[in-house]
């Protein structure tokens, strides 16, 4: 018996979709985050907490200053992921970081600031769920404190111009 509608045919079940970090439930498409971008955004909100002097531990800031030094080599944007340490899973990540705080800042008030900050500012502009965020404290600054102290002034580049 057939009549003069057709009958519908059922869709096909899509197979399982291949894991990937936001997978768009939309169908058109899918949409990855590199871990070295979670790594920049937690680096950037880490550093907006007010307290927190620097990132990385103390070899890594002298490879840091050392790097800053050489021409061109400041500005490849490793300064904005020393210290930060991430993984970047399907919809979750964890982000671990190593500061170091100004003296006299409270260090669980400044760990707490930091976290809300980074959990915050992952989670809006990835859509990760942020997990868990470790802080290491390594080191602390005191004001008075200069990292080139040990250094001799540098004088100018001559100019090739007579000053009279």
């Amino acid at each position: 018996m057939t009549s003069g509608t057709p009958t519908p045919t059922p869709a096909p079940t899509p197979a399982a979709a291949p894991a990937g970090r936001l997978a768009d439930g939309t169908g058109q498409g899918r949409t990855t985050i590199a871990a070295s971008v979670v790594q920049k955004i937690a680096g950037i909100a880490a550093r907006e907490v007010s307290g927190v002097y620097s990132m990385g531990s103390g070899a890594s800031r002298a490879f840091g200053a050392l790097r800053e030094r050489i021409p061109g080599g400041g500005t490849s944007g490793a300064s904005t992921v020393a210290g930060v340490a991430v993984e970047v899973g399907e919809k979750q990540a964890a982000v671990d970081l190593d500061v170091v705080v100004e003296y006299g800042v409270a260090i669980a008030d400044l760990a707490s600031a930091v976290r809300r900050n980074v959990v915050g500012a992952v989670e809006r502009m990835t859509g990760l769920e942020v997990i868990e965020v470790n802080i290491s404290v390594n080191d602390i600054h005191l004001a008075g404190e200069d990292d080139s102290r040990d250094e001799a002034p540098v004088a100018p580049a001559p100019t090739g111009r007579v000053v009279e």
